[in-house]
């Protein structure tokens, strides 16, 4: 019922996609045949996984970087937020506006340059907008993440110029299931002494898959080594230990079901996220959010004639926060309802030619109420038709493709005529073309070589167009600019990779210019309250930088010992001022040992990030520091159920440090975590 009230304008469309998906089903699947007892078995035994993010051909070996997170690795990393659980990969790093509101940063690029994707389909809600909003997935309900670094336009749009985080779960069940399998995790302490918990179950008779899940999770004010908070208007506040109004709590859960048959499904979910998290910078307010999300998935293979697989989603999403202060009294309100629609299909080869094309269509509406909002009601609308084909040649596998994106924005302007902030209702529309090129050399069985080229349009967001007045959470006067133009990027990525056994090394290094990039610029003005005045404008720019990770296994046998250790930099320029743009990690180096005995594994982990004194001239210098971990964990054997438990502990020097990715105004509040010992266990059956 939700979902038709939210899809209106795309009923007719919905109702079209259920009809083709379902008559492909019949005419390609008679029954599928009976499955012996003997061989039933869950999901993941049936299927070993592929990389999906950005790889629409499911092709083996794929030019993009792309990082994973999946089963005890993912256990071991998971934070209260998606920016936490994924700083420490290559080339990562997070807003960090205390724990709860911490969005990824991929190579330097942030907000709307970057794509969070729930299941590939849109994952819709303000965080892109402000930095003190959270992204509204929870890792606690996800069973794997894949991170793309660079450019991904192609597939996924102008938005996604930076590079896409994809949180995969299995609430619309893809394969057949003939079994009853579940699992579930609980996560006591760190620093923000989280009490958090997590249950999923799924069954199935072959015919029918269906999957349930719920979790929870509570933390307390962060804990941090003795400093001095000093706020977003320079006020010294007195010596503390702990991070002010950063204490949370969320929730949510799921259900899903597919009918599959051995050559597809077709699928529904629904599923919601709650989450209350107070707001660092403001010490009396705390933001109210709720997500309800519905998606409709299906896919199609062995189809006959040239079309051979159709893969379509629909997603329905509504979301809203609150920003309540301590009387109870809500200052603003933002809430954005949308729907998103996508359809693959993917020829049949033609020699060693294989492709896809796609159609993708969204539409989101955009409000913010009350005292602090400087945005306008906005419409944003979106369609696009991209094209990708990949060739075996003598010089590789050649992959390319090409996009053409048409996006229109337009605010309703002024609610209130008497009192005038956004001026009258104005639309925009932008004509997106990206394209990209790609290949993988194989050298040897062991060697390879990637490298890709893109060029890459995004259109300007509603918030860089319209925006117009104080943005309390940064502390500053935003003003749009209703003039912007199309951001255009130019990217280039190449790397060496070598793989033996249980040995790897990747070293890469990538470039991206921007002949124009949307930035937010000190004007120089003070508004009547003293305070500053920021413009979006379009600037030259450029990011470039380094990105090393790999592994090796020493001992093999019984006991086991291994290193593995990552390393990135990132360089960006205004190149029209010629100074740095902001919030830019440093170089940062993690070196990790080890050391098995067949169900236990202990790990010793030690970080480093260097100074960043290589800021814009509105920005400070952040220090350098150096933390050391520790992981003591077990594989626990119990009949038909499989666990895994864990201890460990971070920061343990209780080093002082601050993130040079957050914003400056939050910094000085807000330092990354102390000393801590945190301890879970997951139980899978």
């Amino acid at each position: 019922m939700h979902l038709c009230s939210t899809v209106r304008p795309r009923a007719l469309a919905l109702a079209t996609l259920c009809l083709a998906i379902s008559s492909s089903l019949h005419a390609q699947s008679p029954a599928p045949p009976a499955t012996p007892a003997s061989a039933a078995s869950p999901r993941p035994a049936i299927l070993a996984p592929v990389i999906v993010t950005g790889n629409p051909l499911g092709s083996n070996e794929i030019a993009a970087p792309i990082s994973v997170l999946s089963g005890d690795e993912l256990v071991l990393r998971r934070g209260s937020s998606l920016g936490e659980t994924l700083k420490g990969q290559p080339g990562v790093s997070s807003t960090y506006f205390g724990p709860n509101a911490s969005r990824p940063i991929i190579r330097g690029l942030d907000g709307d340059r970057l794509r969070i994707l729930n299941n590939s389909g849109s994952a819709l809600d303000a965080s892109n907008l402000s930095f003190d909003h959270a992204v509204a997935v929870d890792p606690l309900a996800v069973e794997r993440i894949e991170v793309l670094r660079g450019p991904a336009a192609l597939i996924y749009g102008g938005n996604a110029i930076g590079g896409v985080v994809n949180a995969i779960d299995n609430r619309i069940p893809k394969y057949s299931m003939s079994d009853v399998s579940g699992a579930g995790e609980v996560r006591l302490g760190g620093a923000e002494a989280e009490r958090g918990g997590a249950v999923l179950v799924e069954a199935g008779n072959g015919s029918f898959a269906l999957h349930a899940d719920a979790f929870g999770r509570k933390t307390s004010d962060l804990r941090v080594p003795r400093y001095t908070p000093v706020d977003a208007g320079g006020e010294v506040l007195e010596s503390t230990k702990t991070v002010r109004n950063s204490a949370s709590r969320s929730s949510g859960g799921a259900l899903g079901a597919s009918w599959t048959y051995a050559s597809g499904y077709l699928g529904f979910s629904a599923d919601r996220y709650d989450s209350n998290y107070g707001v660092v910078v403001e010490p009396d307010v705390i933001i109210r959010m709720k997500r309800d999300h519905y998606a409709l998935a299906g896919e199609a293979r062995d189809l006959p004639g040239f079309i051979r697989v159709v893969r379509a989603q629909v997603n329905s999403t509504r979301y809203k926060h609150e920003e309540v202060d301590s009387t109870g009294a809500i200052g603003t309100t933002f809430e954005t309802a949308g729907a998103e629609m996508r359809v693959e299909a993917e020829h049949m080869r033609v020699g060693s030619l294989k492709g896809v094309v796609g159609v993708q269509v969204e539409r989101f509406n955009f409000s913010a109420l009350g005292e602090e909002a400087f945005v306008p009601k906005t419409t944003t609308r979106r369609g696009a038709l991209f094209i990708v084909e990949e060739v075996a040649s003598p010089i590789g596998t050649l992959s390319g493709g090409l996009r053409i994106e048409r996006a229109r924005l337009r605010s309703d302007g002024d609610a209130d005529p008497v009192e005038a902030k956004f001026g009258p209702s104005v639309e925009r529309s932008f004509t997106l073309k990206s394209a990209s090129l790609s290949d993988v050399y194989r050298l040897t069985p062991e060697w390879s070589v990637t490298a890709s080229l893109s060029t890459t349009g995004r259109a300007p967001t509603y918030y860089e167009l319209y925006a117009n007045g104080v943005h309390a959470a940064t502390g500053t006067f935003e003003r749009g600019d209703t003039a912007l133009g199309i951001e255009r990027g130019n990217n280039a990525d190449v790397a060496v990779q070598w793989k033996a056994g249980d040995d790897r090394l990747r070293i890469g290094a990538y470039s991206a210019r921007f002949s124009r990039y949307i930035s937010l610029e000190a004007t120089g003005e003070v508004t009547a309250v003293a305070v500053p005045v920021y413009a979006f404008k379009a600037v030259r720019a450029r990011l470039s930088g380094v990105e090393v990770e790999g592994s090796h296994r020493f001992l093999a046998g019984g006991f086991t010992f291994d290193t593995s250790g990552k390393l990135d930099f990132t360089r960006a320029t205004n190149r029209d001022s010629g100074e740095a743009l902001p919030r830019i990690a440093p170089l940062r180096a993690s070196v990790a040992l080890d050391a098995g005995w067949g169900p236990w594994l202990g790990r010793v982990e030690v970080e480093h990030a260097a100074r960043q004194g290589r800021v814009p001239s509105n920005d400070t210098a952040t220090a350098g520091y150096t933390m050391f971990n520790l992981v003591a964990s077990r594989r626990i054997k119990l009949g038909s159920f499989d666990a895994y438990a864990f201890v460990k502990g971070t920061n343990l020097g209780d080093k002082l440090a601050y993130s040079a990715s957050s914003i400056e105004t939050i910094r000085g509040l807000a330092p990354l975590p102390g000393r801590a010992v945190k301890a879970g266990v997951r139980v899978a059956f």
